[in-house]
């Protein structure tokens, strides 16, 4: 799984004091989740964002923007930045607090429930 270490850094100094971000390897690349949503994902040198159905179409009007299609198929709500799309600092904080309201809006997650072993007989 390679991906854009440098592009790692400038994530984690965004998400700074956020409790509850984890990562996840997902995609081929690193996922990002707060409260355990995904919001982003460094996949190779690009930027996967989830900013959300109504942000969507705006988003994909932008320069560097594509959308998100990794099965083939595009997915409405997530969508690829080119890495010119995010070299600033004002633009990545963009895409990133995009994703992050977009999440922070999100219901919490229902624990999963842990599946029972069949018992032996």
């Amino acid at each position: 799984m390679a991906f854009d270490r440098g592009l790692e850094e400038r994530l984690y100094d965004h998400f700074q004091g956020r409790h509850d971000l984890t990562t996840k390897k997902m995609f081929g690349g690193l996922c990002f989740l707060l409260s355990e949503h995904m919001c982003c994902v460094i996949i190779g040198d690009k930027l996967m964002a989830r900013v959300g159905p109504d942000n969507y179409l705006d988003c994909l009007a932008k320069p560097q923007v594509t959308e998100m299609d990794f099965t083939g198929k595009p997915v409405k709500g997530l969508v690829y930045i080119l890495p010119d799309g995010f070299e600033s600092d004002s633009d990545l904080a963009y895409w990133l607090n995009t994703s992050i309201s977009f999440v922070d809006s999100l219901p919490p997650k229902q624990p999963k429930l842990a599946k029972k072993k069949p018992s032996k007989k």
